[in-house]
């Protein structure tokens, strides 16, 4: 598929707007959900960097106010910015959000926002001129709204996942050598992803949501846990920076390699792991185990992505997989088996996820990465990632297929 992608898609440094149809149609759709969930809704505030793109097309310094009748972006920082890459249909540039409480008049009782995205001191600097009384959050309005994309999120993230196909299904095996660091491996894997097209950093739902590179990481150094809730894991550069390996660790024969670098493109997600392994695994007296773990991790995979379908509720995915999964492998099997994967679009941990709860069911052009792991004491991490859309047929994977370990030596 990346083949295609690079003989019949040029990429210039000019800028891919989202067009104004896609735009308009995701506006319809909110207002439509709102007064489904909030009847009578009267102004809704959009600060959150994320949710501005998906409604405008631009990230800018500002709000977005959404009313039943009338949508409106105002700038402080880049107005001329948005003006040239947004088809927008309403941008007005403000100094302080007391020029665009002048045009409303008035504010209403109650304010619609992110609430788990908007700071205490925005929400501060908000009511200080528009004096509403209460706070509602959309997040779940949100939520619902992103769960099924587009054609042109499809399409982007489509893309991207020919990226991550090539990356580390092809590239990777010609860059892994011994004497390489796990950081050194991270930065080489990341540029070819940019160079192709990637947008080149990974975004979150959290706080400090923006990462870069993502994980490269050798034998046990993929067991070292961060902070976020992920299966696999590493030292990171340093103490401050839990992400892309170290620098000074050096790959040595009879060391697994987990990669778990992030793609995207323009501002779409894909998410891939690929696990391999350096040296002479016949040679290894753990061989036979580390073999035999990354297999169950293939099949659970296949196991969820069988049961993929439209109408399927989304927990019974990971309920009917784990009650006929013999887990010999406890806590080390993803974090104690929590969950088995997670919806992705604009950030990679979008909601919900594959695990105990989520009872919505399947729709075509849902997206989910599938993701069975599992760490070994002493040895490492192994399993497999993959991102799949949901179509009226099933589930079909945008960036390639799964591999039982591939060993280089």
């Amino acid at each position: 598929m990346m083949a295609i992608l690079e003989k019949e898609t040029v990429f210039t440094d000019d800028i891919r707007p989202v067009s104004a149809s896609e735009l308009e149609a995701r506006l319809e759709r909110f207002r439509k959900k709102m007064e489904e969930r909030y009847p009578g809704w009267e102004m809704v505030a959009i600060n959150h960097k994320v949710a501005m793109y998906y409604f405008t097309g631009t990230m800018q310094e500002g709000v977005l106010i959404i009313r039943p009748q009338d949508a409106i972006l105002w700038v402080r920082r880049s107005y001329d910015r948005a003006c040239k890459e947004s088809h927008f249909d309403d941008i007005r540039p403000m100094h302080s959000f007391r020029e665009a409480a002048a045009f409303y008049g008035h504010a209403p009782k109650v304010m619609y926002m992110e609430t788990k995205r908007a700071t205490v001191d925005w929400e501060r600097m908000l009511h200080k001129y528009f004096a509403f009384e209460e706070i509602v959050g959309i997040d779940a309005v949100l939520q619902d709204l992103r769960m099924v994309k587009s054609k042109y999120e499809l399409e982007m993230m489509a893309t991207s996942g020919a990226i991550h196909e090539t990356v580390l299904d092809v590239i990777a095996p010609t860059m892994i050598k011994g004497g390489i660091s796990e950081a050194q491996l991270a930065i080489n894997l990341y540029g070819e992803m940019v160079a192709r097209g990637s947008h080149g950093i990974a975004r979150f739902n959290l706080p400090m949501g923006e990462e870069v590179i993502g994980i490269a990481a050798f034998g046990k150094s993929g067991l070292v846990r961060t902070a976020f809730d992920g299966p696999g894991g590493t030292n990171g550069t340093c103490i401050a920076v839990q992400s892309i390996g170290n620098a000074f660790r050096k790959l040595k024969p009879g060391r697994l390699v987990y990669l778990d670098i992030p793609c995207g493109f323009d501002g779409y997600h894909t998410d891939k792991t690929v696990v391999y392994y350096y040296g002479d695994i016949n040679k290894d007296e753990q061989g036979a185990k580390i073999l035999a773990a990354q297999e169950r991790c293939l099949e659970l995979e296949q196991e969820v992505v069988a049961m993929m379908a439209p109408g399927v509720a989304i927990e019974s995915l990971y309920l009917r997989t784990m009650a006929r999964f013999n887990n010999v492998y406890g806590d080390s099997f993803m974090n104690g088996g929590k969950f088995l994967g997670h919806s992705i679009g604009l950030v990679m941990d979008e909601a919900p996820a594959i695990a105990k709860g989520f009872k919505q069911q399947l729709e075509p052009g849902m997206i989910f990465a599938v993701e069975p792991k599992i760490a070994l004491p002493g040895l490492g991490m192994v399993g497999t990632e993959n991102t799949y859309v949901i179509t009226e047929r099933g589930a079909r994977s945008l960036t390639g297929r799964s591999h039982s370990l591939r060993v280089i030596e």
